[in-house]
């Protein structure tokens, strides 16, 4: 199984709450989305290894410990667009990647129309943000890309999951970790979250 952070912050809980309920606003919305993918980076980068150094202060010289990973944010458009803001805030030298795909409504699989990323990449670790882990097929499918291009180390971070989508990724990505607000009952019989919070890109940016 991969491993899966289930954030229990009140504070990602209160807003998880927010963002679900249908009289939040588009502008609201958006705002709950980027707030929380700051708070979901803070508990995924809580591992990340760091160097030993110093730098000189107004008073003397202070010890210090800075990244040892060049981070890399990598949105699954469109609806990951929005989480991009909030992790960019949290860590702003991170490059940002960007992956389109669309899930082929009949099938329920994810075909790829978009990538923009470096011919040699530099990153040592990848974020790749999603919204919504339903069915698992894009976010499979975004690690795959990723780990084509040489990206050595991979993590996940969703604002809701179902068990089925947690599932696929266990099957074909066991060794990247999954951090999400909450976990939700099951899919329904067209692929969406129950109960989860509609569709994340509409609702985001007004197109329902």
């Amino acid at each position: 199984m991969p491993q899966v952070f289930c954030s229990t912050h009140p504070i990602v809980q209160h807003k998880v709450a927010r963002l679900r309920d249908t009289q939040t606003a588009p502008p609201e919305f958006r705002r709950l989305v980027r707030s929380l993918a700051m708070l979901l980076a803070h508990e995924a980068t809580a591992d990340l290894p760091t160097k030993d150094g110093q730098v000189q202060t107004p008073l003397g010289t202070a010890p210090t410990r800075t990244l040892r990973d060049v981070v890399g944010i990598v949105p699954v458009l469109r609806a990951g667009l929005g989480m991009t803001e909030g992790i960019l805030e949290l860590i702003p030298e991170a490059e940002v990647w960007h992956i389109g795909l669309f899930r082929d409504e009949a099938t329920l699989r994810p075909t790829e129309y978009y990538n923009k990323f470096p011919r040699k990449p530099r990153i040592t670790l990848g974020l790749v943000v999603d919204p919504m882990l339903a069915t698992g097929g894009s976010a499979v499918r975004t690690c795959e890309i990723l780990r084509d291009a040489g990206v050595p180390r991979l993590k996940l971070i969703s604002l809701i999951a179902a068990p089925e989508g947690i599932a696929k990724m266990a099957e074909a990505m066991p060794e990247v970790a999954i951090h999400v607000a909450a976990v939700d009952e099951r899919l329904n019989d067209v692929g969406f979250i129950h109960p989860g919070l509609g569709d994340a890109g509409d609702r985001q940016f007004a197109t329902t």
